[in-house]
């Protein structure tokens, strides 16, 4: 897998490209308008938000406030996972991509709430920031569309008969992926991404990482099960019990929110050329294998960070999601007058049955 990341080069953009217009244009309206790319004070409230949805219910949790009548301590549970889709697509997502603030340690910060939610923010800036943005949908470099033997998201991944049913059983698959990412996945990362060289991008040393992981597992175990099971005053089995459902409810958002975006039949999916190229430009595959959903509901892109603007996202990942809205018609027009597709799905819904059709169709054709 380090000499396909190597080797894979995307064609040059020339002059006078799609990229180069459209990131002109991008710029002129934020000079234009005096605007900075990074976030405003309508940001800085909905960060308060998203992290009070995760911490309050907490406190709730652990001080034995909502420990009777159950529901209430199970509700606690649902809203912290929901905090977690918050705080991962609204705060964190930006920070790590350095384009909450142009203080790096304020998005060093915020960044590291991922490590607070059970996650390893140096792992997720080289599969999202270095491997997604990059190899979008190309089969053994984007770990996004890698999800095992049992999920096919490529048409270039090989087909198995149970694949005939993943549009059934790949919601529930969905509710799985946090619990495996807190779990496993991060120290399966570890050794993968040290044989790969892109532990150095990080400047860690792999016995530094496993050192600092395992640090910030042990101390996620024992502010998020350890001390509900001290105090909640509930019993054991509900608090494994909650922590699985706030988990699972979290893994379902993130992945319906991500999905969509990209295992979509709009999306190319090319296939590198022996000599490991691919024939468009970075910023054209962006674009092909992108969708946008939901571009009229301010609800959904102020809830899920912008990231119903996966396009602008992919072009302009070092700008803040709040500014998405007024930029996507900028990048909608460029994109026509290049002859560019620019997929949009109406509505939310609309997406997730797209992505499920999609998923059929992985399924059952070769």
């Amino acid at each position: 897998m380090q000499q396909k990341k190597a080797l894979v080069k995307f064609a040059p953009k020339g002059e006078d490209s799609f990229y180069d217009t459209v990131r002109q244009r991008v710029e002129d309206y934020f000079k234009t308008n005096n605007i900075s790319k990074y976030a405003n004070r309508a940001m800085m409230l909905k960060t308060i938000v998203m992290i009070s949805l995760y911490f309050v219910p907490y406190l709730a949790v652990v001080t034995g406030l909502v420990a009777t009548p159950l529901w209430l301590f199970y509700g606690a549970w649902i809203l912290m996972g929901l905090g977690i889709v918050g705080i991962g697509t609204s705060v964190m997502h930006d920070s790590n991509h350095g384009s909450y603030s142009n203080k790096q340690y304020i998005n060093g910060f915020l960044g590291s709430l991922l490590n607070i939610l059970g996650g390893y923010s140096r792992n997720w800036r080289i599969q999202h920031n270095i491997l997604h943005h990059t190899y979008t949908n190309l089969d053994g470099l984007d770990e996004d569309i890698e999800a095992g033997v049992l999920l096919r998201m490529s048409p270039h991944k090989p087909r198995h008969n149970f694949h005939r049913f993943q549009h059934v059983y790949a919601w529930f698959l969905y509710m799985l992926m946090n619990l495996f990412w807190v779990t496993v996945k991060d120290f399966r990362q570890l050794g993968r991404y040290d044989k790969e060289g892109l532990l150095k991008k990080e400047k860690v040393t792999l016995r530094q990482a496993v050192l600092e992981l395992s640090l910030l597992k042990v101390i996620y175990v024992a502010y998020i099960i350890v001390l509900p099971l001290m105090f909640s005053g509930v019993a054991w089995y509900h608090v494994v019990l909650g922590f699985v459902g706030m988990h699972m409810m979290a893994g379902l958002g993130l992945a319906c929110i991500f999905q969509p975006a990209h295992v979509m039949e709009t999306s190319t999916y090319p296939e590198p050329t022996p000599a490991r190229k691919v024939e468009d430009t970075w910023a054209v595959h962006q674009v092909l294998n992108t969708t946008n959903f939901a571009p009229d509901s301010s609800v959904t892109a102020w809830f899920i960070g912008g990231l119903n603007y996966q396009i602008e996202h992919h072009l302009f990942p070092q700008i803040c999601h709040i500014h998405y809205p007024k930029i996507a018609p900028i990048v909608e027009k460029t994109a026509q007058e290049f002859n560019i597709p620019y997929n949009v799905q109406k509505t939310f819904a609309h997406a997730l049955l797209e992505h499920r059709r999609m998923l059929k169709i992985l399924g059952r054709t070769s």
